[in-house]
């Protein structure tokens, strides 16, 4: 009897335990719910460029050469002078003159002899260098000064050949100076000369400027390489991708609390925001902005008032 009812006790523990354990195996468990903030696909113009350096430079110089052997009489170039065609720029008188001349023209002053000649400027614009003063002595073909055709200012732009296409049928490119000024600059033409080692062809680029812009002045022209003017677009931190890169993806919403995976085609790039090429996203609809990193295909989410940017 004493047997029987140590049994009965036994079994009658092991059902109670048998309970408990079904109990909370039927109690549901809490579906994960991630916090996040959600931003819709905007639409509108979006291209994607790329800047090149143009260097300013002078096309035309003048240079300013003795014809003769002899001496620096007088001397009006003077640097930063604007100048014209045919103006005198130097007096020279050879060294025979010197040393001759008066005794010629007292024994015969009908003979006028002088020695002297005068070094006209080649062509119109400022002098921008002077390599000899009066009393210097200057030798046949040696170099004077030099003027600058003002007229013949352009920047020049070394374009990769795979990228001419940015500015084929362009009359126009945007420049920008290194003080922030932005210039609209003329396409005047191409050099048919290719740098061998760099694999780039010189552009002319025309400017008109309120003020005169020094030589050797590096600017920033900016070349469209593609555009739509009606793209859609979310911001950088909405796409996700694998680990190679290959794969892309936002987290769509698809009702007030669940978020699922839609692969996407990008395309253009521009100012932190990505264009979506495809697919084609209804009209107001949204995508995860934060808290959308390794979440599931179909997540359970809790959209959050987005943080103030004051």
């Amino acid at each position: 009897m004493k047997y029987i009812f140590t049994a009965l006790i036994f079994i009658t523990s092991l059902s109670a335990c048998h309970s408990k354990d079904a109990a909370a195996a039927e109690e549901p468990v809490p579906e994960a719910v991630t916090p996040v903030t959600v931003i819709p696909v905007s639409s509108g113009p979006m291209e994607e460029t790329i800047e090149l350096n143009a260097t300013s430079s002078f096309q035309q110089k003048w240079i300013v050469k003795s014809n003769l052997n002899g001496y620096v009489e007088v001397a009006n170039a003077e640097l930063n002078k604007m100048v014209g065609k045919g103006q005198p720029l130097f007096t020279l008188v050879t060294k025979e003159a010197r040393s001759i001349g008066n005794t010629i023209n007292r024994l015969d002053p009908s003979f006028h002899f002088s020695g002297r000649n005068v070094v006209r400027a080649n062509g119109g614009g400022y002098v921008s260098q002077v390599d000899h003063q009066p009393g210097d002595y200057v030798q046949d073909g040696e170099q004077l000064a030099i003027v600058t055709d003002s007229k013949s200012f352009a920047f020049i732009l070394d374009l990769p050949y795979e990228m001419r296409g940015y500015i084929s049928g362009k009359k126009t490119v945007p420049l920008l100076l290194p003080d922030g000024e932005n210039l609209t600059a003329t396409i005047t033409g191409n050099l048919p000369i290719m740098d061998s080692a760099a694999q780039t062809q010189r552009v002319l680029l025309k400017v008109v400027s309120p003020h005169l812009i020094p030589e050797n002045l590096i600017g920033r022209v900016r070349l469209i390489k593609r555009s739509n003017n009606a793209a859609y677009y979310v911001p950088a931190a909405a796409v996700l991708a694998n680990e190679t890169q290959a794969e892309f993806w936002v987290m769509k919403m698809m009702n007030d609390s669940t978020a699922v995976k839609v692969p996407i085609k990008k395309g253009i790039e521009m100012a932190g925001n990505i264009e979506i090429l495809s697919p084609v996203f209804p009209a107001n609809s949204l995508v995860l902005l934060t808290g959308n990193f390794a979440l599931a295909d179909t997540a359970k989410v809790k959209v959050m008032k987005a943080p103030s940017k004051e």
